[in-house]
């Protein structure tokens, strides 16, 4: 039997009899303890002059380094204070029984979503998802924007505050209602651009386990063949209302994707620590999570970014690692400095995925300005990202060649990190009636698209 899911009750069951534990001990005397010593014994060192590393010996080593932390750490349940353990025989048996496809989607709009190698010539598969909050009146809009991209694989869609003029709050009614407001409208959104069967993730407008379970139905909500997230907390650890959700979508019979994001300069220390956690976090996915595909988004303690040149390598390595020591599908989610309409913006995601695409990773993009501000995103910052990694593909690049392009991505944009230009909001750069872009955004993308091209990107067209 393929996994997931794997072993779940037993697993589950840990959560509740596991070794006990609170949660200072947790980070302060069993994860920076062991995240530290893995670091040394495997020489896990981070290159400033290689934020897309090409050494396959790094790879292997930060996978090796990645099992060892994983199994002398395990996940802490916050609920119940028992750590969920798991021994090598288990890590490896999961490992055997992942598939690394599936077919997501249905009918016409079908897409296989698959594991990819390093220096893979195949093209990633695109998520494009804006990672933001929107205006309940921009919510539908928004999505058929998105939904029109002909590079979008799937689709997540923005996060609803408010539904029918209310304020929504987790684990009320006002949550119920803004979950079904989200499922049903993004399915309509679907079926109005023509791709009714099209893979989406939803919704994140459920935050709790009951927003989620509540909009699980194949005729209005989410199928059995989209996808739901589970995330987890600060570090290697998660809490009842994420496990009800793992064994919900299983017994639903959807996607699951993990959700994970390592912070740079928080409890991993540097780059180092948080690739080995990242690389880890997937095996985290694949036995608590149950999950089919792993999402990640490591990010910067201060800028709340990915795209800095530490967090480029970070995101390259770790994939490194998982594409050459397992058939796990990766996922790498560009969170990015700068707003919407900006130059800066496209850099930013041209950097990202052309970073994740050589190093074996599948593309979910993006979040503009830093994911913090409402509004401000647009399908045109995933659009740069998903032809930048078609053209990666397609040029069947080496991860040498690919670092020399990046380095040049990083001139346009690294020094302006600090005080990234927020940019413009959806519907100050889009008609909102049309779901298109401006003419002035479409001849600002263009621009950069011409120089990226002049810089040795080879587009398909």
């Amino acid at each position: 039997m393929p996994a997931p899911p794997y072993k779940m009750w037993e697993i589950l069951e840990r959560a509740r009899t596991g070794p006990f534990c609170e949660d200072e001990p947790f980070i302060m005397e069993r994860f920076m303890p062991s995240l530290k010593v893995v670091i040394e014994k495997y020489g896990i060192e981070y290159d400033a002059a290689a934020p897309i590393p090409g050494d396959d010996d790094l790879a292997d080593a930060l996978w090796q380094a990645a099992v060892e932390f994983f199994l002398e750490v395990g996940v802490l349940c916050v609920d119940t204070h028992r750590i969920i353990t798991f021994d090598e025989r288990e890590v490896k048996e999961a490992l055997y029984l992942t598939p690394g496809e599936y077919m997501v989607g249905s009918g016409k709009d079908a897409r296989c979503l698959k594991r990819r190698q390093v220096e893979d010539a195949n093209p990633p598969f695109v998520i494009f998802s804006p990672d933001i909050s929107c205006d309940e009146e921009l919510f539908s809009p928004m999505c058929i924007a998105y939904l029109k991209e002909p590079l979008a694989d799937g689709f997540c869609a923005p996060i609803l505050e408010e539904s029918m003029g209310l304020r929504i709050k987790a684990k009320t009614p006002t949550e119920l209602a803004g979950s079904i407001e989200h499922a049903m409208s993004l399915r309509q959104a679907a079926k109005l651009v023509g791709r009714p069967g099209i893979f989406l993730v939803a919704a994140g407008t459920a935050e709790s386990d009951v927003g989620q379970i509540s909009i699980s139905h194949s005729d209005w909500g989410v199928r059995t063949t989209d996808s739901r997230l589970v995330g987890g907390l600060t570090e290697l650890k998660i809490d009842n209302a994420l496990l009800n959700k793992a064994a919900h979508y299983q017994q639903f019979g959807c996607f699951t994707g993990s959700l994970t994001g390592p912070i740079y300069g928080g409890y991993a220390g540097r780059a180092e620590g948080t690739a080995i956690l990242q690389v880890a976090y997937h095996l985290m996915g694949l036995l608590v999570h149950q999950a089919h595909y792993q999402m990640n988004f490591p990010f910067h303690i201060h800028y709340t970014s990915g795209t800095t040149r530490e967090l480029l390598w970070v995101a390259s390595a770790s994939h490194q690692a998982v594409a050459r020591n397992s058939k796990l599908i990766s996922v790498s989610n560009g969170f990015l400095n700068a707003g919407p309409a900006t130059e800066m913006v496209l850099y930013e995601a041209a950097a990202h995925a052309l970073a994740s695409t050589v190093s074996g990773a599948n593309l979910w993009e993006a979040a503009p300005a830093r994911n913090k501000h409402k509004n401000r995103a647009t399908p045109m910052e995933a659009r740069m990202a998903a032809e930048v990694g078609h053209a990666c593909a397609r040029m069947n690049l080496s991860r040498e060649e690919a670092n020399e392009l990046v380095l040049k991505l990083l001139a346009k944009y690294e020094d302006r990190i600090a005080d990234a230009p927020l940019g413009s909001e959806f519907q100050e750069c889009y008609d909102v009636a049309k779901a298109a872009p401006t003419q002035e955004y479409l001849d600002l993308y263009a621009r950069v698209r011409d120089d990226l091209a002049g810089k040795g990107f080879e587009f398909p067209y």
